[in-house]
Parts: structure tokens; sequence; C-alpha cells
């Protein structure tokens, strides 16, 4: 199967074509998942004419498969909200990984997600009484998209929709019991990594996410 987007910027209009509905409308704003939703959700948000701001992630990976995700954290307005697969990180416990390496993976994200609370503009928005559009590029197990919207509920979003270009089915399915919507472009059958599905996908720096967020 070939590619599905150019790039994050060609996902995030096209994306935006499925959230016409919200374009201009009051109170609605577009917040990307920190680094890579930030470039789509920049895209879309130029589209629909609405505001734009972030939502400051981290994956908990499992020391030595740090691609594999055992929970999440997020921060919004200064409460950082930790999500948690525990049957997961029972297995991990069970299988050698110690409770001290765990602290430690966590201690570092929290340490990532204060530096980038310092740094990003738009990190903070007040999301009370609004409708939020919550992008990312993709969703692989859909945990950090999963705690981006604890976050947002707690910080009194009025509606949540997740979006995004491309994601795994059983990640929609977990998102759809959270959110109040959930687009996704693109659910094939076996996932693959979320930049197979993009022709250009370059790490975003914590300068481009500035200068995305600054526009």
């Amino acid at each position: 199967m070939g590619t599905r987007f150019e790039d994050r910027t060609e996902a995030g209009q096209r994306l935006a074509a499925a959230l016409a509905q919200f374009r201009e409308r009051p109170d609605t704003a577009v917040l990307g998942l920190a680094r890579g939703g930030i470039a789509v959700a920049a895209a879309a948000a130029t589209e629909l004419r609405l505001p734009q701001g972030t939502v400051l992630v981290r994956k908990l990976g499992i020391p030595g498969h740090e691609e594999t995700a055992y929970g999440a954290l997020a921060l919004a307005r200064g409460r950082t909200v930790r999500l948690i697969n525990k049957p997961l990180l029972e297995r991990v416990l069970e299988h050698g990984v110690r409770q001290e390496a765990l602290d430690a993976v966590e201690d570092r994200e929290r340490a990532e997600l204060l530096r980038r609370a310092e740094l990003y503009p738009r990190a903070g928005m007040d999301v009370a009484g609004k409708t939020v559009l919550l992008v990312d590029d993709g969703l692989a197990t859909g945990a950090t998209m999963r705690a981006a919207v604890e976050a947002l509920r707690e910080g009194g979003a009025a509606a949540v929709v997740a979006a995004a270009p491309v994601g795994s089915v059983d990640a929609q399915a977990s998102l759809e019991r959270v959110c109040d919507a959930v687009i996704c472009l693109h659910l094939p059958g076996k996932f693959r990594a979320v930049g197979s599905y993009y022709r250009h996908f370059p790490q975003l720096s914590d300068a481009d996410a500035v200068r995305l967020l600054a526009t």
C-alpha cells in the first residue's frame, strides 16, 4: 500500500475538509498534540479559521522497548494527567522490569513536559466551555490522545473531538469511549508505523513547534 499523505500540512488540510462543520464556529479551538500533531493542527486551523494551540503529551515507554507505551502523561493548565495501561504494566513488571526503571521513565517525561510548558506558546489555552478539536498526526495506540482528552475534560471542555489523518482500529475504538466524536481519515486493517503513511515525515523540533504555534 502506498503513502496516503504528502506531509503533515497536506494531511491537516484534508482533515479540515472532514471537519468543515466546525469552520469559524465560536467557542471552538484546534489543539495539536505536541509535537507532531502541532503541524497537522496548524494546517487544519488555518483552513477552518479557528484559533490553535497545543496539549503537551509524553508517552511512557517500556525501558528497552520505548516505542511500546505502558501509559502517557498530558499537561493542561498546570495539571498533569497520568494514564496507565494497568494490564500491560502488570505484565511488564512480571517480566522483570524494575519499578525503579519505570519511575525513572516517568520522572524524565514529567520533566520534559514542564520544559516544553515554559517554551511553547499557547500550551495553556483555557478550554472551559469550548469545543476542542484535538489533533494528532496518527493514532497507533491512542494512549497519548486519551491522556490529552482527560486533561481537557478536567479543564472544563464542553466537547472533545479527536481527529487524525490515520489511525488503528483499536485506537479509534478506545477513543470513541471517551470522546464526543472521532474523525479518522484512514483506518488500515493492519496498522503500521504512523510515518509509513506519509511521503515526508520529519521529526519536528522545538523550534518548528514554537514557529507553528506563533503563527
